[in-house]
């Protein structure tokens, strides 16, 4: 940490190299609010083009199986990569890191836009799909450094609104965008979003910058944090709903010829979470985990309901809204509880262990929700899927202890 950022800086580093602020109890410092601006930035221009690759991709005249492969590489790559990210976030510069990982998204964009035929496009989603890793453990783990570990909760949860903020407005406007001036001109927006964040973290003064460790201390690789394993199995459970909901809810009411305005899903799906997150937000750092759990499984129990019977625009605004309380509230308690039950130099391996869950959730929750619509009536595409609440169910009460009491490790 440079002598500059120490001057500018009222934390003070514990045994550990972590820093804690001394008395402001705000989390609203300018650092945190530049990093919660350039996480919101980057999210947006990954998401922004998730909707437009497919066809983008056929547009190249990829076949529909390579178009296909095009599409989930991104989540595929994160997978394997997230171990990396998150042993390299616990040892380099978060700013380091998240330069490099905008610097790699930026290039994958605007590899997108010259892309001359489809298996170039698959090289540029890979280098997107690598930063975006590198941003997502990065950015989360940078958020937790600058903020007192007792705000944590607090912290993750207006983070994770700029998460949700940024992957419901970003489709929203490519997918309204790009057949009225084209893929490769809709692509220069994302492009701008990602050059915006990458200038916005060169004004944080924290760079975040563990404590070196001598050589007789330094740990081995490792993949995952076990004390965030059942973080990770529950981000899963409840994300393949979300996943499945964000890729084929149109083509879902279109089969079922449901006369509802689906494009308004989503956008009722931020609306209600803002308001759950401005509302409950002093509550993120002081009720257990268990009583979140509740309010979510219940929650995605009557949004997967209703998003089976909805019959009119009303049952699908409460589908929305169940589904911000369900998968919108747990998002962040899960993001929150992995960086609370990981030591403070693993803060790094925590992060990429709760992406790790979202990245099983975002790879198969698609898949399997074409395995479901080719073998199952419509009706059941829903149906089937509070499957996941009972095996959520278990693994809570098999961990309930050690998730409960993860707000007591500040």
């Amino acid at each position: 940490m440079s002598t500059k950022a120490q001057t500018l800086s009222t934390h003070k580093p514990n045994a550990t190299g972590r820093m804690h602020q001394e008395k402001s109890k705000s989390i609203y410092s300018k650092d945190v609010i530049l990093v919660m601006a350039a996480s919101f930035c980057f999210m947006f221009g990954t998401m922004f083009n998730n909707p437009l690759i497919n066809g983008y991709a056929e547009s190249l005249g990829a076949n529909s199986v390579l178009a296909g492969v095009i599409v989930g590489i991104m989540s595929f790559a994160a997978m394997f990569l997230r171990p990396i990210a998150g042993n390299l976030t616990d040892k380099f510069s978060k700013f380091q890191l998240s330069f490099i990982g905008g610097i790699l998204i930026f290039l994958g964009i605007v590899g997108y836009i010259f892309a001359p035929n489809g298996e170039l496009l698959l090289l540029f989603r890979i280098i997107n799909g690598t930063g975006y890793v590198l941003c997502t453990v990065c950015m989360t783990t940078w958020i937790a450094f600058l903020v007192p570990r007792q705000h944590v909760g607090a912290a993750m949860g207006l983070y994770g609104l700029m998460n949700a903020l940024a992957m419901s407005v970003a489709p929203a406007i490519s997918i309204n965008l790009y057949d009225k001036i084209g893929y490769r001109q809709t692509m220069i927006i994302p492009a701008i979003a990602t050059l915006i964040m990458l200038v916005s973290i060169q004004f944080v003064s924290n760079h975040a910058v563990p404590k070196p460790k001598p050589a007789s201390s330094k740990k081995k690789f490792k993949i995952i944090s076990v004390n965030a394993l059942p973080v990770a199995i529950l981000t899963t459970c409840f994300g393949i709903s979300y996943f499945i909901t964000q890729a084929d809810i149109v083509t879902y009411v279109n089969r079922m010829h449901m006369n509802v305005a689906v494009g308004s899903y989503f956008l009722i799906y931020a609306v209600v979470l803002l308001l759950i997150r401005t509302f409950l937000k002093n509550y993120f750092d002081t009720v257990r985990f268990g009583t979140w759990f509740w309010i979510s499984f219940v929650s995605t129990i009557i949004y997967l309901l209703l998003l089976t019977y909805m019959s009119n625009n009303f049952m699908m605004a409460l589908a929305a809204a169940g589904m911000a309380f369900g998968y919108g509230v747990i998002y962040s308690v899960l993001q929150s509880t992995a960086l609370l039950l990981s030591p403070a130099d693993e803060q790094g391996l925590g992060s990429s262990t709760f992406y790790l869950g979202l990245d099983v959730a975002m790879a198969f929750g698609p898949m399997l929700a074409g395995v479901i619509a080719k073998n199952l009536p419509g009706r059941e595409f829903y149906l089937v899927q509070l499957a996941l609440m009972p095996i959520a169910l278990v693994v809570y009460l098999i961990w309930r202890k050690r998730l409960n009491g993860a707000i007591d490790h500040h």
